[in-house]
């Protein structure tokens, strides 16, 4: 799937067509039956009506986190997320647009309206339940705590304390750091957070155990080890602002999620990125 780059200008622009009353026309994908389901409750004035009158979802993501969202040698934007993105569109009868940005930057793209939803490997946390709505877990990961072979002063979460940790500020894997004591390093993407490691520059830092594997996988000498991996495994959901706007949309991406976990697709994507099925807790 090609990149799409969109400026403010771009945006902005597209905003405005759609507050004249301009919409693109759907295309409806077959057997949309989460599309079905919905159309009946989609009232005029929710977001579900509006992303269906225009034929189009923007879904907000990082393009930065392999194998969730990444661009491949061809700079075509894949991965996980991409495709459950794209899949759970074709559920709803309408285009993805994805968007591209910094963790905080989509946060406040959310809040403000700018994007439909966000698709970026988010876990469910009790914090972010106060100020988001989510959909039910479309994936589910542990938390790993990663280390330079070498290091053995880390073999607990408490061990974190008073340790240097390098993750996207305001992650769950940040907030999950600092709790235990650690000094969190922003930075804006996983890249960054492997060569602060490398480099001696932290102690540690905090991912999806999966990420873990597909760093290894695609650097099979690198110098570093899983030094603590948590028992629970974390939800990921999508998350979408709260209120009765969101209601309808929130209901057919349940019943999406549902469809594409019971058909298997979620299992085939999961193992096609992560090489284990990462859509169960079991």
């Amino acid at each position: 799937m090609k990149k799409l780059k969109l400026t403010a200008l771009t945006l902005t622009a597209a905003l405005a067509l759609t507050a004249c009353g301009s919409t693109a026309a759907s295309t409806p994908a077959a057997d949309s039956t989460a599309a079905d389901a919905a159309t009946s409750e989609a009232a005029g004035g929710d977001l579900l009506s509006e992303i269906q009158s225009k034929g189009t979802i923007t879904i907000a993501m990082e393009g930065t986190w392999a194998p969730w969202t990444y661009h491949d040698e061809n700079d075509d934007l894949v991965g996980y997320d991409v495709e459950v993105g794209t899949k759970i569109a074709e559920k709803l009868g309408v285009e993805p647009q994805f968007i591209e940005g910094e963790w905080d930057g989509l946060l406040a793209g959310l809040d403000a309206g700018r994007y439909d939803i966000m698709v970026n490997g988010v876990d469910i946390t009790p914090e972010r339940s106060e100020k988001y709505d989510f959909s039910i877990p479309y994936a589910y990961n542990r938390t790993a705590v990663i280390t330079t072979k070498d290091n053995d002063s880390i073999n607990t979460m408490e061990d974190l304390n008073g340790k240097t940790t390098a993750n996207t500020i305001s992650s769950t894997y940040a907030e999950l750091a600092e709790q235990y004591g650690a000094t969190v390093t922003g930075v804006d993407d996983l890249n960054q957070t492997f060569e602060l490691l490398l480099s001696g520059r932290i102690d540690a830092t905090l991912n999806a155990e999966v990420t873990f594997y597909d760093y290894t996988k695609e650097h099979p000498d690198a110098n570093v080890k899983i030094a603590v991996l948590t028992d629970d495994a974390n939800q990921v959901a999508i998350p979408l602002r709260k209120g009765e706007e969101t209601a309808t949309l929130r209901a057919a991406i349940d019943q999406a999620i549902e469809e594409l976990r019971a058909d298997g697709t979620l299992k085939e994507l999961s193992e096609k990125y992560f090489g284990t099925d990462i859509s169960t807790n079991e």
